[in-house]
C-alpha cells in the first residue's frame, strides 16, 4: 500500500515481517518485527504517520514509521487476522479475523466495546464508511454486515452471495456498500441490505477484488475466470471482459480519477487498462511468481505491486 501522499510503501510478508519503503526501493527503516507467522493486512493511516498489521499469530500491530510498535501487541483475536484497517482520522481500528469476530480499537490497543459476533466463521473483509461511523464486513458464512461502533447490526445480515464474501467496500459518500463472493458475483447493496441491482454476474468463478472509481460510477472485478469486469451501477458490463491475464486475477485499482485499472494476476504480470479493456501498455514483467496486490499512487503516476516471488515493485506508466 502507498501511504496518502504516494512517498512511501508499506508491505506485509510470509516471513512475519512488516517493511517500509521509498520510492527508489530502499528500506526507510529496519525490517518491523513482531510478528509470529505471516503477515495479511497492512495499512497506514491518513496522514502516513503509523502504519497498522494483522497476522496470523492473532495480533493486530501499530508502528510508527522507525518500526516502532506505538503500543503493545491488540490481542484478542483467537486466530488468524485477515483484515485490518483505519478510520478517516486515524482515532480508530477495525479487525477480522479468522475467529469469526469483528473487533474495534483504540490506537492503545484497548478494545473500545465487546467483539462484532455474528459471523459464526471467519471474517474476511472489514472497512470504514468516509465519516468512521459505520463498519462493513464480509466472511466466509456468505453474508455482509452493517455495524454502528457499538458493534450493534443496522440491518439484518445482507445475504445472497450464498458462498464465502471475499471483499467489501463503502462508496466514498457511504451510501452503497459492495462486495464480491465465490460465487461468482459483484452486489451492490443499499445501507438496509436491499440489492440495488441484480447480481452482477459474468465472472461464472470466484471473484478475488472489487474496487470503485472515486465518484462511485464505476466497478471493476477481478476473478479467477482470469478477466477484469468494469461495471456500471445497474450490473450492466460497459465493456467487454478484460482478458490477458492467463489464470486468477488477484488484484484490481482504480486511478484516483477513475480513467486507468491495474490489475495483477498469479501469471505474474501486472496490467494497465483503459476503460474499454484496451491494454495501455505492454504487460509489466519482472514477478517470478503470483501478484498478490496492486495499487495506484494518489496522483496515479506510479504503480505497486506484490507477489509471491517475495518482492515489492514499483512501476511507471
Amino acid at each position: 500500500a502507498f501511504n496518502h501522499d504516494g512517498t512511501r510503501i508499506v508491505s506485509g510478508g510470509d516471513d512475519g515481517t512488516v517493511r517500509l519503503w521509498d520510492l527508489t526501493g530502499n528500506q526507510v527503516a529496519q525490517p518491523f518485527e513482531g510478528h509470529e507467522g505471516w503477515v495479511l493486512s497492512v495499512a497506514f493511516n491518513h496522514d502516513g504517520t503509523r502504519v497498522i498489521s494483522g497476522g496470523e499469530d492473532g495480533t493486530v500491530r501499530l508502528w510508527d514509521l522507525t518500526g516502532k510498535q506505538v503500543a503493545q501487541p491488540f490481542e484478542g483475536h483467537e486466530d488468524w487476522v485477515w483484515s485490518a484497517a483505519f478510520n478517516h482520522d486515524g482515532t480508530r481500528i477495525v479487525s477480522g479475523g479468522h475467529d469469526g469476530t469483528v473487533r474495534l480499537w483504540d490506537l492503545t490497543g484497548t478494545q473500545v466495546t465487546q467483539p462484532f459476533e455474528g459471523h459464526g466463521l471467519w471474517v474476511e473483509s472489514v472497512a470504514f464508511d468516509h465519516d468512521g461511523k459505520r463498519i462493513v464486513s464480509g466472511g466466509e458464512d456468505g453474508t455482509v454486515r452493517l455495524w454502528d461502533l457499538t458493534g450493534k447490526q443496522l440491518a439484518q445480515p445482507f445475504e445472497g452471495h450464498g458462498d464465502p464474501v471475499q471483499s467489501v467496500a463503502f462508496n466514498h459518500d457511504g451510501t452503497r456498500i459492495i462486495s464480491s463472493g465465490d460465487d461468482g458475483t459483484v452486489r451492490l447493496w443499499e445501507l438496509t441490505g436491499t440489492q440495488v441491482a441484480q447480481p452482477f454476474e459474468g465472472h461464472g468463478d470466484w471473484v478475488r477484488s472489487v474496487a470503485l472509481n472515486h465518484d462511485g460510477t464505476r466497478i471493476a472485478s477481478s476473478g479467477d475466470d482470469g478477466t477484469v469486469r468494469l461495471w456500471d451501477l445497474t450490473g450492466t458490463q460497459v465493456a467487454q471482459p478484460f482478458e490477458g491475464h492467463a489464470g486468477r486475477v488477484m488484484s484490481v485499482a482504480f486511478n484516483h480519477d477513475g480513467t486507468r485499472i491495474v490489475s495483477g494476476g498469479i501469471d505474474g504480470t501486472v496490467r494497465l487498462w483503459d476503460l474499454t479493456g484496451t491494454q495501455v501498455a505492454q504487460p509489466f514483467e519482472g514477478h517470478g511468481d503470483w501478484v498478490r496486490s496492486v495499487a495506484f499512487n494518489h496522483d496515479g503516476t506510479r504503480i505497486v505491486s506484490g507477489g509471491d516471488d517475495g518482492t515489492v515493485r514499483l512501476w511507471d506508466l
